[in-house]
């Protein structure tokens, strides 16, 4: 596999050989969650030698029911991020979902995130890459592998280098997804690609008014990942995944990521 060129999200730089983790709730439920996960996880990191990017969403714009908590919003989201930068001293991801929340995001994020649901929006992709921060791209469970250059080239088209890829499944028939080991060779001749391990066994609208899933299964796909040559990781973890506000059924637990990373960076070293 022909090694990408890497892409820098701060002081972390994805795709030059060191695992890197891009890790934390699914959505920013109060300033001391995100302080409690990003503060264990840099620890963890910190002893294994794991690249670690902080990421919460400030606002999950895609929620199946119209009820469901969305997260704190824009403002205060982004307050909380940069509050977790300069506690902790990591660099913040969020996502971005439309063209104007672009530069506000980019004023305290080092890398904004494209949902996998507006993975091909051109606009969007344009306006995250002309704030010359770090853009991931999240591959649409719609996408076929080969067809993610595209996203890419428009990043880069744009002026901006920056760029990484994220698998997080793909569509099989209603409420299912596989992953597709192979599609991430495929992917990594564009950009760095980092695994979702926990949307990855997520089950889109399988419990009827919310999604479910099975996070008994993300840490071993999250070390296939690793023998295929994923360059990173994507996790979403809690001290409590039962009382999360969004994705319960597929976060590990907080106290379980020293071991699910230690396990995957012993494949990664052996695979490099």
């Amino acid at each position: 596999m022909s090694a990408p060129r890497p892409c820098r999200i701060g002081s972390v730089t994805i795709g030059s050989g060191r695992l890197a983790l891009i890790g934390g709730p699914c959505v920013a439920e109060s300033l001391e969650l995100c302080l409690e996960v990003a503060t264990t996880l840099a620890e963890v990191c910190r002893r294994l030698d794991i690249g670690y990017v902080f990421k919460a969403s400030f606002d999950k714009a895609n929620r199946t029911r119209r009820d469901s908590y969305r997260g704190p919003g824009l403002s205060r989201g982004l307050e909380w991020l940069a509050e977790v930068a300069r506690r902790v001293g990591v660099p913040v991801l969020s996502d971005v979902h439309e063209p104007a929340q672009a530069a506000p995001a980019a004023a305290v994020l080092d890398c904004l995130q494209i949902p996998a649901f507006l993975c091909r929006q051109t606009d969007l992709l344009e306006a995250a890459a002309k704030t010359g921060k770090a853009v991931n791209i999240k591959k649409g469970q719609f996408m076929a592998p080969w067809d993610m250059k595209h996203a890419v080239e428009k990043v880069r088209a744009a002026g901006n280098g920056q760029v990484l890829l994220t698998e997080r499944g793909t569509c099989f028939g209603y409420n299912r997804l596989v992953v597709d080991f192979g599609g991430m060779a495929v992917m990594r001749e564009f950009a760095p690609v980092v695994f979702d391990a926990t949307h990855s066994v997520q089950e889109p609208g399988a419990l009827g008014s919310a999604s479910g899933g099975d996070r008994r299964a993300a840490a071993v796909l999250a070390g296939a990942a690793m023998a295929a040559g994923a360059d990173g990781l994507f996790i979403e973890t809690h001290p409590d995944p039962s009382a999360a506000k969004s994705d319960a059924p597929v976060m590990i637990p907080l106290a379980e990521m020293e071991d699910v990373l230690a396990r995957c960076l012993a494949i990664h070293q052996a695979a490099g």
